[in-house]
């Protein structure tokens, strides 16, 4: 009995190696569609989604929600049957302290709001 569960043991830590590369591969698949998002920044707040495929394969599919705060990010990434999804949540301030958005793309999206904005009555 003890030779068959010293035979059993190379077969899980394969088993288990395997399954830890395709979680690795899914979850950097991940990572690429938040780079995608963090250089394609959408010029007005919304919602936006996307799909990434390489080599005719879906390798991750990334939603951004951006308000006037800050942006939130979900990337799933994709590796054969594994699946990984990663959210990200960057205030306005740290996106452009980082150089991802610029001072004057904020300007502009606030004199639309101003324009879009109804005006009032004076009484």
């Amino acid at each position: 009995m003890k030779k068959f569960v010293i035979l059993l043991f190379p077969v899980c830590l394969i088993a288990q190696d395997f399954s830890q590369s395709s979680i690795d591969t899914a979850f950097l698949n991940a990572k690429k569609g938040i780079y995608w998002c963090l250089s394609n920044i959408p010029a007005k707040r919304g919602e936006t989604e996307n799909k990434l495929i390489t080599d005719d394969r879906l390798i991750s599919s990334v939603r951004v929600q951006k308000d006037i705060s800050g942006i939130k990010i979900e990337s799933t990434g994709y590796y054969f049957s594994t699946e990984v999804k990663v959210t990200l949540y960057k205030s306005t301030d740290n996106l452009l302290k980082e150089g991802f958005l610029k001072p004057d793309s904020l300007i502009d999206e606030i004199k639309t709001d101003v324009e879009k904005s109804p005006k009032r009555k004076k009484k």
